[in-house]
């Protein structure tokens, strides 16, 4: 039965992401039926999480969010530390997800659940961290989802991010450059489920963050043995002023 659940999912993928409605409506479309099997199917595909969350170091009395969190599964790399955090805010627009968030934080009384579109929603108070696991691609105004995200965070405050990307074709020093074939088939790939890889992405959060964590990697591919697709691992403090 796994089987034939995982072959759903795979079903899904390859019929793509909806070109139709809202964000929120194509979105909800697309993870409805497969969002139980969700987890299980991406855990071969999103590296990096693991150490993101390691490089963040959640201390007790701390208040985070993560923006774009699906599912909430990202919370097992750092479950050892979660109850002592101050509060705990898992923020995203798909009401499928959502769902399997909700039942994984049903007994975790810091944590919340919000349905928000992450380029608008703030906290209450300033956040001591936050961050994007695999959502920046899947955020059409990612530049005002980042903004707004800084907006968020105390003076001083971190702000993490691992996820999908191709570079510029001249980066910047010390930094990666993909080949061309690259840098035009990874974004044609993934677009089709709307994951837009861009070589944008990540000299804006060194533009808008004083780094403290840069790493570049490349990760396989569930299905397609001998190819590797380029993640990045970002962790960047909010200045202590304007």
């Amino acid at each position: 039965m796994q089987g034939f659940a995982d072959l759903r999912v795979l079903w899904q993928l390859l019929r793509g992401m909806p070109a139709t409605g809202s964000h929120a409506e194509r979105l909800q479309r697309f993870y409805a039926p497969q969002a139980a099997r969700y987890d299980r199917v991406r855990e071969r595909l999103l590296h990096g999480r693991q150490a993101l969350l390691a490089a963040l170091d959640f201390q007790p009395g701390e208040t985070v969010a993560e923006l774009g969190a699906g599912t909430g599964c990202n919370v097992q790399w750092y479950a050892g530390r979660r109850a002592s955090l101050r509060q705990l805010t898992l923020v995203d627009l798909c009401p499928a997800l959502l769902t399997q968030a909700r039942t994984r934080a049903a007994d975790w009384a810091n944590t919340r659940v919000i349905e928000a579109d992450v380029t608008q929603w703030q906290p209450a108070a300033p956040l001591d961290k936050l961050y994007f696991s695999y959502a920046l691609t899947m955020i059409p105004a990612w530049a005002a989802a980042i903004d707004n995200a800084i907006a968020m965070l105390k003076p001083g405050g971190l702000l993490g991010v691992v996820d999908f990307y191709v570079s510029e074709a001249a980066p910047a020093a010390g930094l990666c450059r993909h080949p061309a074939w690259q840098r035009w088939l990874w974004p044609k790939w993934f677009a089709h489920d709307g994951v837009h890889l861009s070589p944008a992405h990540l000299p804006y959060l060194r533009a808008r963050l004083a780094p403290v964590l840069l790493t570049e990697g490349r990760g396989g591919l569930p299905w397609l043995p001998g190819l590797t697709v380029p993640y990045y691992v970002f962790v960047g403090r909010k200045p202590d002023a304007p």
